[in-house]
């Protein structure tokens, strides 16, 4: 749904809901009109302790009466070497030290920098259906929706795609997804790209902008071996996926893989930007000092103090468990909501749920679209995704309690009916 013509913002936004958000409150948004609003976006994944958590906007209001800003370059705030510290202690062994952003492209294309000048090797495999960013390098890794490189391009070269192990539409079952992918992907490197040129891969460990797809366990450790054989460095993009959205605090801790490069943002800062590059010191000592940067990243103090406070809610609320017995309910009752839909795949860890519509094996957005509609139009918020945008994503915050999820249920439900049960 597009803004109102009259309006001073640009059109290139497009947005579920068109009338002003003056308040949020937990799971809940508060429109101009008087109306709340179930928020089950998030803010894509971002609001991961909710709209406004007390504890945060504390936080916030005593750090802007301390510093607002300190320059990285000119200056350490206090705050940035505190959150540093509590991040490595729940950050993978491998992770010692961090680069700080304000986005999450952003971080992804540090991230890149450090791979090529830690390796010296020029390229970068990527995968089917990643999304990684909106500028010009990360575009390039990106391969989920055309309208995202379209018009842009030529974009930068030395990137190369290699198959995700999306099994539902493949077809298979997972050994035999894993291991064609597997089979591609090395076939890439005899054909396309050598191990010698190649400084990365870099993997969301479930796709998010992609359809919200689980890369198996199995997918990422070959992954971790052909880095180990190879000298190519593994990068993780826990983006979307990072600080408990998954019922893990990250979610490639099943498959106990060790990234050499791991990327945060989203929920890292419960909406103030900020986002982090992870590191061993071994790779970031190879980054020479004043050869990357930013003016804000680290600078600012109040998303440095609002991440600190997220860090501290997940943890003393119990937010990680909590997404992932929510996420088990929330899945549970979606599959026998959508039972009399066969050709329906609902898929992802904690809260970090996809549904993809199909019918007859053919993709169907129309009706994913007119189901987001419907929902949206009893004040459910659901975002769509997917190469053919006929997934629905369910992202409430990780603060999420069960009578919102069966409200959100109930909404979802009757709207099934209407739309597609009549």
């Amino acid at each position: 749904m597009q803004i109102p013509t009259s309006s001073a913002l640009s059109q290139v936004w497009s947005r579920i809901h068109p009338v002003p958000i003056v308040r949020g409150e937990g799971s809940y948004v508060f429109d101009s009109g008087g109306n709340r609003l179930l928020d089950f976006t998030s803010g894509i994944a971002v609001t991961s302790t909710g709209h406004c958590h007390p504890r945060v906007v504390e936080a916030i209001s005593a750090q802007a009466s301390q510093l607002i800003f300190g320059q990285m370059n000119c200056m350490l705030p206090d705050i940035v070497s505190r959150y540093a510290e509590q991040l490595r202690s729940r950050t993978p062994d491998s992770i010692e030290s961090f680069f700080f952003s304000n986005s999450g492209a952003e971080a992804v294309e540090g991230a890149i920098k450090l791979a090529k000048v830690a390796t010296q090797r020029t390229n970068v495999i990527a995968f089917d259906g990643g999304f990684h960013g909106r500028t010009a390098l990360t575009m390039a890794l990106t391969s989920s929706k055309g309208i995202y490189r379209s018009g842009y391009q030529p974009l930068p070269s030395g990137v190369f795609f290699s198959p995700f192990p999306a099994c539902f539409r493949y077809g298979w079952d997972e050994e035999q997804t894993v291991d064609f992918c597997m089979e591609q992907l090395r076939h890439l490197l005899k054909a396309r790209t050598t191990a010698a040129e190649t400084a990365c891969i870099i993997v969301e460990p479930v796709l998010g902008e992609g359809g919200f797809i689980p890369a198996p366990t199995s997918f990422i450790e070959h992954l971790r071996e052909i880095c180990d054989e190879t000298g190519i460095l593994l990068i993780l993009d826990e983006v979307q996926s990072g600080f408990g959205r998954t019922g893990n605090m990250w979610a490639h801790e099943p498959s106990g893989v060790q990234p050499d490069i791991l990327v945060l943002a989203k929920g890292i800062a419960s909406g103030m930007p900020l986002s982090a590059i992870g590191a061993s010191d071994h790779l970031m000592e190879k980054w020479p000092p004043g050869s990357h940067g930013g003016t804000y990243g680290g600078g600012n103090a109040i998303s440095m103090a609002a991440a600190l406070a997220t860090l501290e809610v997940i943890e003393e609320e119990d937010l990680v468990h909590n997404a992932r017995v929510q996420g088990d309910y929330l899945k549970h009752q979606l599959t026998e909501i959508l039972e009399p839909l066969p050709d329906t795949d609902i898929r992802g860890p904690g809260l970090m749920i996809g549904v993809e519509l199909t019918h007859n094996g053919k993709p169907n957005a129309r009706l994913t679209s007119q189901l987001q509609q419907a929902c949206h139009d009893a004040d459910l918020m659901l975002l769509t995704c997917g190469t053919d945008s006929n997934v629905l994503r369910w992202l409430p915050p990780l603060t999420v309690s069960r009578d919102e999820i069966n409200e959100g249920l109930s909404i979802f439900e009757a709207s099934l009916r209407k739309v597609a049960l009549q």
